[in-house]
């Protein structure tokens, strides 16, 4: 919609904002007299914690522009006396140190939390002649994420910190407190409309999702004959699969192979070569460009090569996660982190079919199991070589990774359109608040508008 413009503006000095409102004030944050508090690092629990039971906020509590009171951590009993800083009603938490696109996240405390303590990577910010929300808001907007982003600095790109030095010398685009209010009538009515069309498209999304997991799993363990005869696989999670089909560990169909270790002692620079992370393999993509390299020795390069159609699986994070190699990078290897499947028998088995049960298998959480209490999951070699899984002859194979080729493409394309959409959406809304809380747009006419319907 086409939201009114104030009737008279002022020209600027600042280089992110050219006009204010005649009435607005360009104000640093450090004269409106912020209280800014932090917390202390403290041992705790990985454990959710009971209700009332001290605990520590993650910084994930503000990772979704809102604070979130459950992102918490019980606090182990001996360190109960070093807790500091309360969650108190009515204040900004802040995230001071974090990756360069959440470093600064912000969300607002609607109560007092008197056993929900910060951590020493969190503020609690309270600002003086703005009202909690609209500050709330100035934080959701554009112009404080710039100042933000030319603020930070750190010793590495994947972490910023924010000095409150800078977090104060940020500015602010200040009308009175009744048009404030105003402002924040206006942006709570609004967002929430937003927020509830993009909580409709992520539903979508969801749906879309286990649609697709639930065609693949269908496909992989049941074929394309819905009158074939069935039998029990005698794997509790495959349940009864086609009579004709063979159950058999993957070491029997497929030889498995590690990466290389990394040792950046013993690179000589002799025999470089491009090789595959963990991170570059996703489930529908295997990124290619600015790999990294190290020696693959003559004697080496055959066992850690990579050839068109085979299957590269990752052994830890996100265990199980595969994709296909289609060969458009020559030499490449890969790294210990992946584990590269390739057809004992050409004639028999198919990689495309193997990565359908990869997915299947991941979706049920077949994989977790493996690994163990561990902090980071971990699939070995010898453990994936045991699982069993359900094989159809290879004519079948191929007929059943066509069919979901056609499925998934289709459900794919229904996805990326609800995620356009989603998009679109949080750009509007950070559009429509950076604009209220910069004067950009009169709503004080909209919000008395609404009030008088009402």
């Amino acid at each position: 919609m086409s939201l009114p413009k104030y009737p008279e503006y002022r020209v600027t000095d600042s280089k992110l904002v050219a006009e204010v409102p005649k009435d607005w004030q360009l104000v640093p944050l450090r004269r409106l007299l912020p209280v800014i508090e932090s917390g202390t690092s403290v041992n705790a629990l990985d454990n959710q914690p009971e209700e009332g039971k001290p605990s520590v906020l993650k910084t994930s509590c503000v990772y979704t522009s809102c604070f979130r009171r459950e992102e918490c951590k019980e606090i182990v009993e001996e360190e109960l006396g070093r807790a500091t800083c309360p969650v108190k009603k009515d204040s900004l938490i802040v995230s001071r140190m974090n990756t360069p696109d959440l470093v600064g996240a912000a969300g607002l405390a609607d109560s007092d939390i008197d056993h929900l303590y910060l951590p020493d990577r969190l503020w609690q910010v309270r600002i003086g002649e703005l009202i909690p929300a609209f500050a709330y808001y100035w934080t959701q907007s554009r112009l404080y994420r710039d100042q933000v982003k030319a603020a930070c600095s750190g010793t590495s790109s994947s972490m910023q910190n924010l000095s409150q030095e800078a977090f104060v010398s940020f500015f602010l685009c200040r009308p009175e407190s009744e048009e404030q209010n105003q402002i924040v009538s206006f942006l709570d009515r609004e967002t929430a409309k937003i927020d509830a069309l993009i909580a409709e498209q992520q539903r979508l999304i969801e749906l879309l999702q286990e649609k697709r997991q639930a065609v693949i799993s269908h496909a992989v363990t049941k074929g394309l004959n819905p009158t074939a005869p069935m039998k029990d696989s005698g794997v509790e999670w495959l349940g009864e699969v086609p009579e004709h089909w063979a159950v058999c560990a993957v070491g029997h169909r497929y030889e498995v192979r590690l990466g290389k270790m990394l040792d950046e002692k013993r690179v000589t620079g002799n025999y470089l070569g491009p090789y595959l992370r963990n991170t570059d393999v996703q489930w529908q993509s295997i990124n290619v460009k600015e790999l990294p390299e190290m020696d693959f020795e003559p004697h080496e390069q055959e066992r850690y090569s990579l050839r068109e159609g085979d299957l590269l699986v990752c052994e830890g994070g996100e265990v199980g996660r595969s994709a296909i190699w289609e060969g458009n990078r020559k030499p490449c290897f890969y790294q210990k982190a992946l584990h590269r499947l390739r057809p004992l028998y050409t004639e028999q088995d198919d990689c495309r079919f193997q990565l359908y049960l990869m997915r299947m298998a991941c979706s049920k959480g077949v994989f977790e199991a493996s690994s163990g209490k561990a902090t980071i999951n971990h699939l070995p070699a010898e453990s994936l070589r045991r699982y069993r899984f359900a094989y159809p002859p290879l004519e079948e194979q191929v007929a059943v990774t066509n069919h979901l080729s056609v499925k998934c493409m289709r459900i794919d394309a229904l996805q990326k359109e609800a995620e356009s959409l989603v998009l679109a959406l949080q750009e509007r809304r950070s559009a429509l608040i950076s604009a209220a809380v910069t004067g950009q747009i009169d709503v004080r006419g909209l919000v008395k508008a609404e009030a008088d319907e009402q």
